[in-house]
């Protein structure tokens, strides 16, 4: 295309909610508080949240992140991500004498508690989620060993021998796929009926939002892009969404990693940011793609998000 040729026209339809949630505004803003109340450095266990621009703002002003607390100093004041941490962290703190600020999302910390209740009541629980991942790691953390088994497929349910067959419980992951994880619930039903599951979904209300949002608006899409780190899950769960439905989907983390080659031909494109993505990076995005097109932009709002959380005791304005 030269200078003298028109932009090809591309409507843009933006899902409403997107972006940030309740739990990765409250940490960030444990993070930011920790380090205006103590100064910096403020070490951070583990990536507050799945976003490399969100990390690297942060540690722009001040915060250090580690993967273990063997690396944060004595005295150092530290922050645990909002993914949650097995018990045995803040207890290593504890140990150490040091102060410790948890950011674990509340909805995570409610799968702790109800994990904890149901190994008190006698029963093996079933956790559906993602192995490897930080939550998946904080909440097998809460039980003794051996009172927890993995499952992250309905085929996995085929082959499942647990210890307690007739005294079971399931929990799963916050930000899994709405779709999958119904899935393996009713699979682990028909297996074992006299499993015990919780009384609300632990898939939290903004996984499930967002999930619906995209679902709303890729019947009108051409090709559809996420904005998100390829490590955050809920992310990646979006572009599935979409791409189950039939419309390509791409996670991107910034707008610079945007392919003009894989937009051609596209006249509606769809766009969203999974809840540890910054609303300045959708901005961003829509400013990139106006350079290459004549951009229109439309918002499609499913639901409007109200819920907040309260900060931990002493940083509470």
């Amino acid at each position: 295309m030269s200078l003298a040729d028109p932009k090809p026209p591309l409507r843009l339809l933006i899902a409403a909610p997107r972006g940030f949630c309740a739990g990765v505004d409250r940490a960030i803003h444990i993070v930011e508080l920790a380090i205006k109340k103590h100064g910096a450095p403020v070490y951070v266990r583990h990536e507050i949240v799945h976003n490399r621009y969100v990390v690297d703002t942060l540690r722009d002003k001040g915060a250090v992140f580690v993967e273990d607390l063997d690396d944060v100093p004595n005295g150092a004041p530290v922050v645990f991500s909002a993914h949650g941490v097995p018990k045995s962290v803040p207890a290593a703190a504890e140990a150490r004498g040091l102060a410790y600020l948890d950011a674990t999302c509340p909805l995570v910390s409610k799968v702790h508690r109800q994990a904890e209740r149901l190994v008190e009541s006698g029963r093996h629980i079933i956790f559906v989620g993602h192995r490897g991942h930080p939550e998946v790691i904080g909440t097998f953390g809460q039980v003794p060993d051996g009172e927890m088994t993995l499952v992250e497929t309905v085929k996995d349910v085929a082959t499942l021998d647990p210890p307690k067959p007739e005294s079971l419980g399931f929990l799963t992951q916050t930000t899994l796929s709405v779709d999958d994880t119904k899935e393996i619930v009713a699979a682990l039903k028909i297996r074992f009926p006299s499993i015990e599951g919780p009384r609300g979904e632990d898939i939290c209300y903004a996984t499930s939002n967002r999930q619906q949002s995209v679902k709303a608006v890729v019947p009108q899409c051409d090709k559809m892009i996420v904005i998100g780190s390829p490590n955050s899950s809920n992310s990646q769960r979006l572009a599935e969404v979409a791409r189950r439905s039939g419309v390509p989907a791409e996670l991107v983390e910034r707008a610079d990693k945007v392919d003009f080659e894989w937009l051609k031909g596209v006249r509606t494109l769809g766009i969203t940011a999974g809840a540890s993505a910054p609303e300045i990076l959708v901005r961003e995005l829509v400013e990139h793609l106006a350079t290459r097109f004549d951009v229109t932009e439309q918002q499609v709002e499913t639901t409007v998000e109200t819920m907040s959380f309260k900060l931990p005791r002493g940083l509470a304005a």
